[in-house]
């Protein structure tokens, strides 16, 4: 994307949902299927619209349009499922709540909050404007423990 550097701004949008998983083959208590508060922030890095004629004029996006990005993608798929990596015996009980009517996120990976935001950060990229570049998202799972996805950091 192309941006001004001297009108460069960032602006964060904050999520929260609910959403249960378990991590195969885990030494600890997190094998066992349990949920988390998640709260994310999403922050987007660009220049803010310059044409007066424009309706959003003065933004960098429009925080409803973000809200609804976000949700679409992120909030409405996860929020009250449980996720489970279908990579691994998880599957057969991914399959067997989703055949009993619970909602179930199925993902190719093993459900940590480091993974989860790997997956957030690959999926809002994709559908942000091209003038608009993903910063930086932040996964609270709990209050104290939370994982940190940067644009910078991808290219290290």
């Amino acid at each position: 994307f192309i941006i001004q550097m001297d009108k460069l701004i960032r602006i964060t949008k904050e999520f929260r949902f609910e959403t249960g998983h378990a991590l195969y083959g885990y030494d600890g208590i997190c094998k066992n299927v349990h949920g988390h508060s998640y709260k994310l922030s999403v922050s987007l890095v660009g220049t803010p619209i310059s044409d007066p004629n424009n309706v959003k004029f003065g933004m960098l996006i429009d925080f409803r349009d973000l809200k609804k990005i976000i949700n679409e993608i992120i909030v409405e798929p996860f929020d009250h499922a449980v996720v489970l990596n279908i990579n691994s015996p998880h599957k057969e009980l991914a399959d067997y709540m989703e055949k009993r009517g619970h909602k179930i996120k199925k993902v190719q990976y093993q459900p940590t909050c480091e993974m989860i935001i790997l997956d957030f950060a690959e999926k809002i990229k994709a559908q942000l404007p091209k003038e608009i570049g993903l910063h930086h998202l932040i996964l609270r799972e709990t209050e104290t423990s939370y994982a940190e996805w940067y644009a910078s950091d991808q290219n290290l």
